[in-house]
This record gives C-alpha cells, structure tokens and sequence, in this order.
C-alpha cells in the first residue's frame, strides 16, 4: 500500500515546486505522480523538469508539454500561452525535448487512471468543468478513480445521478460509484488562491487529501519578468487566477 504526492500544471514554476517537494516530504508520501504541464508560463522549465525526472515520478503528458515540443497546433493557444511556448521551446536542450515528446497522455497504475485533461479524448485535452464535460469524462472511464490537472482549480465529482461536485480537504473515496479528482495547481493556481495545490493519496485508507502550500511568489513573478515572459504570467500567479 502506498501514499502517492499527485501534482499537476507546475508550469516552470521552480518555487512552487521546491516548496510542494517539501510538503510532500513532510506529508510522508512515498511515490508521485506528475499529471503533466511540467512546462510553460514560468521562467524555469528546465530546473523543474529536471526535478520531476530526478524523483522518479509517472509523468503524462499536458498540452503545454507536447505544444513545446511540437505535438500540439498552439493555434487554439491564448497569445501569452503562445509566446510562453515558444520561449520554451528556446531553452529546452535536444534530450528534455525528447523526453516531453515520449511522454504518454494517460496512465492507468493501480486501478486509478492518470490524465491531464479528460479520459475522453486524451489527445484533445479537453477541460472537465460542465456537467456535460463531466458525463462525457465518466463515460469514457473504466476505473473507479481517476486524477486531473488542466483547469488549475482543484474539485472533487462522484459519478452520481445527477453529478456531485465539491472542494473538500479530506475525502474518504467511495466503493459505490466513480470519482475524478481534480488536483488543482502547482505552479498557477486558478481559484482565487495563490497558495500551491497538489494532493496526497492514501491507496490502503482510501483518502485524498488537498494540501495547500505557500512559496515565495514574489521570487516566481520576479522570474518570469526577468525572462521576457509575458507580464500576465507574473501578475496571475500573485493573485491565484
């Protein structure tokens, strides 16, 4: 039995990611899991890869990861997220490119699935935010639980009828029904709260646990500023949206 450290949408933000490492030190998880976006928005996407490679993480694939290394049209992309990418691309060296260019779009390990976006149509990385969305995402999966990034807001749905959904810090996971559990954000939270988001999974209690972490901010804004990044980019990360 295992207690898995999941995080997601990290986006190169080395602070938040020190800081999530050392909670998840603290929170005795012995394995984790990266649900992708290692890259993109912050200004060290090599240092944070390099990380995640370094702790032996199951990684897949986000859509920032592979529109870095030419997977994905970033026609679709926002001009900051587009600039962002292309910057990227930049600083990467030939071998992190390969390694985000091999990276699967989902995982299934232990019973539980492992995508960035949805189950349905990994390779669309579509969101999972309405009612619809989330139908769409149980009909389209085949274990009884499954973690997310993508959207940056963490969020708890049970395959009920209707769908339930929620924010809850402790969670004891259901024989009865399906569940997605959206991780939130490391390294550009969306929620209105700039603290880092991951969450920490008990596979023998069955509980998912949402762990909030602060880090140096300031520091991280200060980064993307430095390295000619769009401003947006600083500015988000400060307010938590």
């Amino acid at each position: 039995m295992v207690r898995y450290a999941v995080l997601a949408d990290i986006h190169a933000n080395l602070q938040a990611l020190e800081a999530v490492c050392a909670d998840v030190r603290r929170a005795g998880a012995e394995r984790m899991l990266c649900l992708g976006d290692i890259v993109g928005y912050g200004a060290d996407p090599r240092e944070c890869l390099q990380m995640v490679r370094d702790l032996n993480a199951t990684i897949v694939a986000g859509n920032h990861d592979w529109a870095t290394v030419g997977r994905l049209n970033v026609d679709y992309f926002n001009s900051d997220a587009r600039d962002s990418v292309h910057w990227t691309r930049s600083v990467l060296s030939t071998d992190e490119v390969a390694f985000l260019k091999n990276l699967d779009l989902i995982n299934v390990l232990d019973g539980v699935t492992l995508v960035h976006g949805s189950p349905f149509s990994p390779d669309c990385f579509e969101y999972i935010q309405t009612n619809y969305d989330v139908e769409v995402a149980f009909e389209h999966l085949a274990t009884p639980l499954c973690f997310v990034g993508h959207s940056h807001v963490p969020v708890i749905f049970e395959h009920t009828d209707p769908v339930d959904y929620f924010v809850r810090d402790e969670y004891e996971v259901p024989d009865d029904r399906q569940v997605i559990v959206n991780v939130g954000s490391v390294g550009q939270p969306r929620d209105l709260d700039p603290r880092a988001s991951y969450v920490v999974y008990d596979d023998r209690e069955r509980t998912v646990t949402t762990r909030r972490v602060e880090y140096d901010v300031s520091t991280a804004s200060s980064r993307i500023v430095e390295a000619g990044l769009p401003s947006t980019n600083s500015v988000r990360i400060v307010l938590g949206r």
